[in-house]
């Protein structure tokens, strides 16, 4: 079976519809013997892997994907009950959202996990970094800590004694040798600054569409187990009989295929 795409703007206006008629979670949808699990994802290949996952979920389901334009809208949507699951995010930034929000968002299953990288336009070698140059990184506290923490790894900076490298902000770093001068993005405004920038970190299902990959243009590379991109649902969802379906369509061998074939993705789970 195919899923069928809904636009954010649509998506809401389901949503509105759907509370209207007292319509939250995924036992209520769909009706019938068939029931619709509504599944956000921001960009390919997350948009891919939801549609391969529908032509493979058990048939009392239909996975409906609903194609949101940012990270932080997709979660307020599952948040409020707008989409039913949403396969968008590592663990830790939906921990960050959850705090900051009072939201009960919880990751049942990791998918894949992929290289992330620094890149830039105009250096072929991360030790030929210019005094004084331009850093565009995450604006969100997890990616910045990911992305400071591969920039002392590198020795290019470090991070005050003691300071969980995870977690570290801009506040953190004690050592600055070269001066860098950091500009924070949303992950995707990153690529805009490809242009500007001295040195850009970027996710490479965004990088992908400068024709960039971690693996032949990335200065600085990492791959980290817990950075995987997460299947996530409601906490009150997480045990049903509708999340357990969507994690045996996710992780089903026809997927996995998928995600093994996508040269933006390093391992699937």
């Amino acid at each position: 079976m195919s899923p069928r795409r809904l636009t954010l703007a649509a998506a809401l206006t389901a949503a509105a519809v759907a509370l209207l008629a007292g319509c939250a979670s995924p036992a209520a949808q769909g009706g019938g013997d068939v029931q619709t699990i509504r599944v956000g994802a921001v960009t390919s290949p997350m948009t891919d892997i939801v549609e391969a996952a529908a032509d493979e979920i058990e048939d009392s389901y239909k996975i409906q994907l609903v194609e949101v334009a940012d990270y932080v809208t997709i979660n307020k949507m599952l948040a409020a009950g707008d989409i039913d699951a949403n396969f968008s995010q590592h663990k830790p930034y939906m921990e960050e959202f959850n705090a900051a929000n009072g939201a009960d968002l919880t990751a049942v299953q990791p998918i894949y996990n992929f290289t992330i990288a620094f890149y830039s336009k105009t250096l072929d070698d991360i030790a030929d970094l210019p005094q004084g140059a331009t850093v565009a990184i995450p604006n969100d506290a997890s990616n910045t800590g990911r992305a400071l923490k591969m920039l002392a790894d590198a020795k290019i900076i470090t991070l005050a004694e003691g300071v969980d490298p995870y977690a570290a902000t801009l506040g953190d770093i004690a050592g600055n040798p070269k001066d860098l001068q950091f500009l924070e993005l949303q992950i995707n405004q990153l690529n805009t600054a490809y242009d500007e920038a001295d040195l850009v970190f970027q996710w490479p299902s965004h990088i992908a569409a400068l024709g960039l990959t971690p693996q032949d243009d990335g200065l600085l590379t990492e791959l980290d187990d817990r950075f995987a991109l997460q299947l996530v649902v409601p906490g009150e969802d997480k045990d049903a009989a509708s999340t357990k379906a969507l994690i045996d369509a996710f992780t089903s061998d026809p997927v996995r295929d998928i995600i093994d074939g996508n040269k933006t993705i390093e391992t699937a789970f």
